[in-house]
């Protein structure tokens, strides 16, 4: 999984004309899923984001995470982040997981934050997306799960 965390005041998604979400201070995150990635990728990045120290404390000094703080987070499906443009003029996307699997990742990865008590808004699967955003600080990380031990050679 791939992640694009940018900490804002605040962000919005906006499907077909209707507002589908709509938060002030926290995280958007546009989040990608890769081929192969399971319930353990889920597990790493909802961890992550819900306890990344990316909100400043009373010095000023980034120490507190969505847990310490009301903040909330819109999480947006982004299978372009798995786009290789390495080669020729047009990305290449066949690192992103099928639909039917990327948004079963996806909306558990959004459950599993709920569950941890944190507001999480959603734009829509597959849809044609209008995301606005007002970035603080500008503040932009890039996640990405630990790579996948490979598997034994067979013998």
């Amino acid at each position: 999984m791939k992640a694009v965390v940018q900490r804002v005041l605040e962000a919005s998604v906006t499907v077909a004309g209707e507002r589908v979400s709509q938060m002030g201070p926290g995280l958007l995150v546009l989040l990608g899923v890769g081929q192969g990635d399971s319930e353990a990728e889920v597990a790493w990045m909802a961890d992550k984001l819900a306890t990344l120290r990316i909100f400043e404390d009373a010095a000023g000094k980034m120490n507190l995470s969505l847990e310490d703080t009301s903040r909330q987070l819109i999480v947006v499906s982004q299978f372009t982040l798995y786009g290789d443009a390495r080669k020729g003029r047009r990305p290449s996307f066949i690192e992103a997981m099928e639909p039917v699997g990327a948004k079963a990742l996806y909306e558990r990865v959004c459950e599993v934050l709920r569950a941890r008590g944190l507001t999480v808004g959603t734009g829509v699967f597959a849809a044609d997306m209008k995301v606005a955003l007002v970035n603080d600080g500008p503040v932009t990380i890039l996640l990405e799960t630990p790579p996948k031990a490979p598997l034994p050679a067979p013998r």
